[in-house]
């Protein structure tokens, strides 16, 4: 062998050795292939609302449950969010922890009429989950404010041509009631109410709604819907205010708050 053919072996990285040349195994780097993580599973979810129509400043409860679909097993960690729909957009409201069967209950006080959902945030386990859309429609507190300051006036006496704030008649005290709620002026006189406020069927009626009871067309007797069937009213000399049934079917609506 050749200078050159040796010089030429060690530059290549070859061993000389019994006379021969012998290639010197290469060595390369191994990088260990990770594991592939198992899937994510995406959970069940029962969805409950303890009320869809609710007055304004009445909370709401949304009852959330997430399973393992496959087991059925309880999905024990993770958090839930509740989010409401407001001007165009989702918005965090509150959140709440799943507790050892699976379950969160989640709380709002909705000002508005909208949309509400729970999202799972999912944890190792388990994905996220976003839940169906609940509709809750929200009333305005006003018929509530009237109807507690009616029950105030519960025993008073009636006395014909009074407005309150100790004695009233029919249209005198509906005249006080709705005057100190919601600032309503109303004249003292039963037939001129029914003129007032707007006019609603009588399956629609809604607490504090003007009841205005009437002798053919004449309105002759005012109260304030109580719910139910029932109406507050100051009936008649020797009576005194009361909350009773709706006592004759000749009568009209008259909405006078929003």
């Amino acid at each position: 062998m050749s200078i050159g053919t040796v010089t030429a072996a060690l530059s290549l990285g070859l061993c000389l050795g019994a006379g021969q040349l012998i290639a010197t195994p290469a060595t390369y780097a191994v990088t260990p292939v990770a594991a592939e993580a198992d899937a994510k599973v995406t959970p069940s979810v029962r969805t409950a609302i303890s009320a869809r129509s609710i007055t304004k400043g009445q909370q709401v409860r949304v009852t959330v449950r997430y399973t393992d679909p496959g087991t059925g097993a309880a999905v024990t960690s993770g958090t839930v969010r509740l989010q409401a729909y407001r001007s165009g957009k989702w918005i965090n409201a509150t959140a709440a922890t799943l507790n050892g069967d699976g379950v969160a209950n989640l709380y709002a006080k909705p000002a508005v009429s909208g949309y509400l959902r729970a999202v799972y945030l999912g944890n190792d386990t388990y994905t996220s989950h976003t839940g169906v859309n609940l509709s809750v429609t929200v009333k305005s507190d006003t018929g509530a404010r009237i109807l507690a300051e009616a029950n105030k006036h519960v025993g008073a006496l009636y006395k014909f041509g009074a407005a309150g704030p100790k004695r009233f008649d029919c249209s005198g005290f509906t005249l006080y009631v709705y005057q100190k709620t919601i600032g309503k002026s109303l004249p003292h006189k039963a037939n001129l109410q029914q003129k007032y406020g707007i006019a609603v069927a009588k399956s629609k009626a809604q607490i504090g709604d003007l009841i205005v009871f009437r002798s053919g067309s004449y309105g002759s007797h005012v109260g304030i819907y109580a719910g139910n069937g029932y109406m507050y009213d100051s009936p008649h000399t020797g009576a005194r205010v009361t909350k009773r049934k709706i006592y004759q079917s000749n009568y009209v609506v008259r909405r006078l708050a929003a």
